[in-house]
């Protein structure tokens, strides 16, 4: 039975005298049940491979909510016949584990492993994450954590070279079928029709326990069959993934970012629309939107970087809902403008050969000379007036003072930079003319 901090050794059957949810009485009670995850369960994946060679190791299970972590691990263990443990990281803290720990070791001196089933695993601190490893190394326990935010941010490398990262993916429309299918043979027939049902599965966006939920309520609109507009009404549609500091966040403004680069104006702007309904605060879609300007669109069209901070300001004094039409007036010029990272990657060049020449000083000739002393010892000397030469080019080298010449900037074909190479080459040109390389 579950102790204060969320342990559960070796549960007992669930009793049945009080009411159980539909997506807990609709649990698997064997791995080749869990659907939608056969890249993991399968002969070939790498849980399945593990349990045909009789070699359980320690996983981070990574993946969105209802998808089935908890019931994988809850399953591995009866499949490997081990003793599961289940804690949350919400609730555990540094005693809780030391008890879990004692526990394991005492079963573990008896020849019982334990499958110890952390969720939320990434709650934890850097401490509470080290304490596992003395454990996991000495085979007292198999790790099973599960988490819905990136590994790579939230859980130490330590822990992560000692186990497996699996990701699991939300179910698709066929995995959630199959999940209905199996609800409506144990409950009977939803009184939906059958666009009602498709609108349900499409409500669940991937969560299984999602899914399950809304079937439970459907089952309570009595008689039927009630059609999609109605369950659109009445049923609690499963609330949108998002964190604003998680793997939500950066991937929908990772997905607007690449939309916008890949020139595509109508998926960028789902993108935005996504993020603004989740609750996204525009001022930082303005500033990521202008970022968008200055690392893909750059002087291939100037313009692009102007119309962002125009979009940003006009934002800042019509507020909300208003003003973010100017965002998305702003996404639609950027995807569609011209695209160059040419000044980006020149910028990086540049900053790669600024560390590497370290501490060299500017040439003599361009350096001012303010003092009697310094004009003596030849600061200026030589300095060639541009707008007294032709062109207004006098074609002298401004490196430091044997570093070779660089080219870091090189304008592509498209929009503005079309001009701002034909630039480059003519003063190029006139530089070899006047002996400046």
């Amino acid at each position: 039975m579950p102790d204060l901090f969320g342990a559960q050794d070796e549960p007992q059957a669930p009793t049945r005298d009080g009411p159980r949810p539909l997506a807990d009485r609709m649990r698997p009670n064997q791995l080749a049940d869990v659907v939608g995850q056969d890249h993991l369960l399968g002969p070939e994946g790498p849980i399945g491979a593990m349990l045909a060679a009789g070699d359980l190791g320690s996983l981070i299970l990574w993946g969105p909510p209802g998808v089935g972590k908890t019931t994988i691990a809850r399953l591995l263990a009866d499949e490997t016949k081990l003793a599961f443990v289940q804690i949350s990281a919400i609730f555990a803290g540094v005693a809780d584990l030391r008890k879990v720990f004692d526990a394991a070791r005492a079963r573990y001196s008896t020849g019982q492993g334990t499958v110890l089933f952390v969720d939320e695993i990434h709650r934890f601190n850097k401490a509470q994450q080290d304490a596992f490893l003395p454990l996991m190394e000495a085979g007292i326990i198999t790790l099973v954590g599960a988490t819905t935010e990136n590994p790579s941010f939230e859980l130490n490398a330590a822990l992560l070279s000692r186990a497996q990262v699996l990701r699991l993916q939300a179910l698709d429309d066929a995995a959630l079928g199959e999940l209905l299918a199996r609800a409506e043979a144990s409950e009977g027939t939803l009184p939906l029709t059958d666009e009602a049902r498709a609108a349900l599965i499409g409500m669940a966006e991937g969560d299984g326990r999602a899914l399950l939920n809304l079937a439970e309520q459907a089952y309570r609109l009595g008689a039927g069959p009630h059609d999609a507009a109605t369950i659109a009404k009445r049923l609690n549609r499963r609330a949108a993934l998002y964190d604003k500091t998680g793997d939500g966040h950066y991937g929908l403004i990772s997905a607007l970012h690449k939309s916008v680069r890949g020139s595509d104006p109508d998926a960028s702007l789902y993108w935005l629309a996504r993020m603004l309904e989740a609750g996204e605060d525009p001022r930082y879609l303005a500033r990521r939107i202008t970022r968008m300007a200055v690392e893909d669109i750059g002087l291939a069209d100037p313009a692009a970087a102007q119309h962002c901070v125009m979009a940003w300001e006009i934002y800042e004094r019509l507020g909300s809902p208003e003003g973010e039409l100017a965002l998305a007036q702003a996404v639609i010029y950027l995807a569609l403008a011209p695209k160059s990272n040419a000044a980006y990657s020149a910028y990086k060049a540049a900053r790669r050969a600024a560390a590497a020449s370290g501490s060299a000083p500017p040439p003599d000739h361009i350096l001012n000379a303010p003092t009697r002393m310094m004009k003596e010892m030849g600061f200026g000397r030589d300095y060639a007036y541009d707008h007294d030469a032709p062109d207004a080019f006098s074609g002298q080298n401004y490196f430091p003072a044997g570093m070779e010449r660089s080219e870091f900037y090189h304008p592509v074909e498209r929009g503005f930079e079309r001009e701002m190479r034909k630039r480059i080459e003519w003063f190029a040109r006139l530089r070899r003319e006047r002996g400046g390389d």
